[in-house]
Order: structure tokens, then sequence, then C-alpha cells
């Protein structure tokens, strides 16, 4: 499974880097917004100096919602850099949207997904990737696991390449059960990620190994 970070800060972005184990980055207008970052030339700067801290895709998200405006943004951005991944909402418009840049080559991420019919249009369109968004369903009382398991099958059913990017990940074990499922991709905060690293029985373990050490070397 995939590793991506959904945030806009590079201090955070920088750090999952330098763990090993990041495979790329979300962001969103919100996400911009949380790190003081306003305006389109400093949004756009800000991808590239994204682009430039990780190795893979970077999903970058138009605000526009017709036809014209999805596609003008879309291609603005992907020409930004090579790592660029353009997001696209799950809109009627959105779906001709990724349709057209698929035909094109350009990667897309289809984003705000809470229905298995969505991500079959989707997937139909040609998208990259598909975002369901798992903890804005569990805020309704509705498992959003299920939902990956039921995408999930459906893609295998039928040979789609479209990779399942479980989304709106709140905590580790999110993480953990979206692997079991066979989601492709986690894009979540840093804590979701470092929370993996977390056994009491491993601090423990080292505690006592520090101690028997301290004992061999007195």
């Amino acid at each position: 499974m995939k590793f991506f970070i959904d945030t806009a800060n590079l201090e955070q972005i920088r750090e999952a880097q330098d763990l090993g184990i990041l495979d790329g980055v979300t962001t969103n207008p919100s996400l911009m917004a949380k790190e003081g970052i306003t305006g389109k030339n400093n949004i756009l700067k800000h991808y590239v100096e994204i682009c430039e801290i990780v190795s893979g895709d970077v999903s970058a998200e138009v605000v526009a919602t017709d036809f014209e405006g999805i596609v003008k943004e879309g291609e603005e951005l992907a020409e930004l850099h090579e790592r660029i991944v353009v997001k696209v909402p799950m809109i009627k418009e959105g779906v001709k949207a990724i349709k057209y840049f698929s035909d094109n080559h350009i990667k897309t991420n289809c984003t705000l997904v809470f229905s298995v019919g969505q991500a079959l249009l989707a997937a139909k369109a040609g998208a990259t990737y598909v975002s369901p968004f798992i903890g804005r369903l569990d805020d309704i009382s509705t498992d959003g696991l299920d939902l990956i398991a039921d995408i999930r099958q459906v893609y295998d059913n039928y040979g789609f390449e479209t990779q399942i990017l479980a989304a709106s990940i709140r905590h580790t074990m999110h993480v953990v059960n979206c692997a079991k499922i066979g989601a492709d991709v986690m894009t979540g905060p840093l804590s979701s990620i470092e929370g993996l690293l977390k056994h009491p029985l491993t601090d423990i373990g080292l505690e006592k190994f520090l101690e028997d050490a301290k004992k061999l070397n007195s």
C-alpha cells in the first residue's frame, strides 16, 4: 500500500519523506488556507515546492465546477510539474473532465467519492485514483471501510486500473484496516502514519534492552 500525507505543511511533508516511506501528497484549498497560503501565484508556487520534496504523485485540486473551467485549471496545474495529479470533484462535469484528462495522458484523482456507483463512474472515465472519504462516512454513522471493500470488489471484478486512495483517514487503525481490505493508497495526517510505529511492548522491550546494556558496560 502506498502512503500519502494529506497536508500542505512543508515541514510535515519533509518529516514523512525523511522517514523513507512516503509515496506522495494530497492537498486541497482548505489545507492551503490552513497554512496561510492564499493567492493563485502563491498556491501554484507551493505545489511546486511540494513536488520538489517528494518523489511521488502530488494531488492538486481544481476549484472550478464547469467542464471548461476544470480543464483549464487542470492543464495549468499539470504543467507545473511532472508529479502533479489533477484532483477533480465527483460531479457530472468532473467525470467529463476526467475522461478528457485521461485521453490526454494527464493523471487525475477523483475526490469526494462516497458510493460505489461514483467510484465506478470514475474508473470508467479513466481516473488514476479514486478517493473515497471514509472518515466523513464514519462521521455520519456509516462504516467507511465497507465502501473501500465494495469498491475493491467491483474493481477486481472488471480489472479496473484506477487505484483506490482511502482518504479522510483519521487514525492509525484506519490505515491498518484499509491495508487489510486492499486499498491501494492511504492518505492521512502525519500522526496516522507515525502511530504505526508505536506499541507498548516495543517501549518496554527497548527499556529493558537499554538497562541490560548499561549493566554490561558498568
